[in-house]
């Protein structure tokens, strides 16, 4: 059973990043865990769950690029840095849980508090942009893009320097009683993720007639607490009905997946991209001036033709009706 401050229980049941470096001199290991392939004389842990962060990598980029194709959305750059979070914490824990970098390396411990700290990052980053609908200081400027970026680089460093030094055992910090740890993985992200929810739900309910985006919201938490509830509960059962091919990292992964794309989904429903609007309008314009412009000349042409027919006072009736049609136009 999980307890307050204890990793034992998660480790045993689910491989995180933590875990050989928590809980025991030699790490926790779990009761079941997905085989190991081959490749290229290289052992690779997680195979299919290593598929699926490739998958992610190329879908993030994917919904980077819309959102910075959508120039005059509310809270664009701000998105976009939440997404770039997501992205790093995806190729971290592609090298540490595959065993790209091995678990006896002497930088794991390194890669490791980065990627702790770069998933407390994120969620802080997301937490900042709920508050970015509220306008309660204008989107895209320099305060709003630098308070993002500092304070979230200032979360960071605090939580590596805690994860490194409850990994070496430095100051009062022991990684056999690795709590404060615990409580910035699960408490401070737990509480970051459900303020976010909250006040997105009242930005919907306040300021929208549309309510559609709060199915957007609800499918995401419930892909999270899903992806939650795979990892930590139902793990082991999952590992040892599919004879050890994946584990709940797995679908948790593809559960976190789903969430994060959730957020894109939403924020895509709340936000409206003028510039399509404007271009077309200009195209039309332009189309119109062009026929006006052939029209014109077809009637300077015909009466051209009227004034070799009807002589001179042809020519000045039709010169007058030229005068007028381009002032009306």
């Amino acid at each position: 059973m999980i307890q307050f401050g204890d990793f034992n229980a998660i480790c045993e049941m689910v491989a995180l990043t933590v875990c050989p470096l928590v809980g025991s001199p030699d790490g926790i290991e779990p009761d079941c865990y997905s085989r190991n392939v081959e490749v290229a004389k290289m052992l690779l842990f997680q195979p299919a769950t290593l598929i699926i962060h490739v998958i992610a990598l190329i879908m993030t980029s994917i919904m980077i690029y819309h959102i910075k194709s959508k120039y005059t959305a509310v809270g664009r750059k701000e998105m976009v840095m939440f997404f770039y979070f997501y992205m790093m914490v995806t190729f971290l824990e592609l090298l540490l849980v595959s065993g790209i970098i091995p678990t006896a390396s002497n930088v794991y411990p390194y890669f490791t508090a980065a990627h702790v700290g770069l998933i407390t990052a994120t969620f802080w980053c997301l937490l900042l942009n709920g508050f970015v609908g509220f306008q309660l200081t204008e989107d895209g400027t320099p305060l709003s893009l630098w308070s993002i970026r500092i304070s979230s680089l200032v979360i960071f460093s605090a939580i590596f320097f805690l994860a490194i030094a409850t990994f070496k055992g430095m100051a009062a910090f022991n990684p056999l009683k690795p709590v404060a740890l615990w409580i910035a993985i699960f408490i401070f992200n737990g509480v970051a993720l459900a303020f976010y929810v909250v006040l997105q739900v009242i930005l919907v309910l306040n300021t929208l007639d549309d309510r559609w985006p709060l199915g957007d919201i609800m499918f995401g938490v419930v892909f999270y607490v899903t992806g939650q509830v795979i990892l930590y509960v139902f793990s082991v059962r999952i590992c040892d009905a599919a004879k050890h091919y994946i584990d709940g990292l797995f679908f948790g992964t593809i559960c976190n997946l789903l969430a994060v794309m959730m957020v894109y989904k939403y924020w895509d429903s709340i936000t409206k991209e003028d510039l399509e609007f404007s271009v077309g309008s200009k195209q039309n314009v332009w189309e119109v001036k062009e026929l006006l412009g052939e029209d014109e000349l077809a009637y300077s042409s015909n009466n051209q033709s009227g004034f070799l027919q009807g002589g001179e006072k042809g020519n000045d009736d039709g010169h007058f009706l030229v005068v007028m049609m381009n002032k009306t136009f």
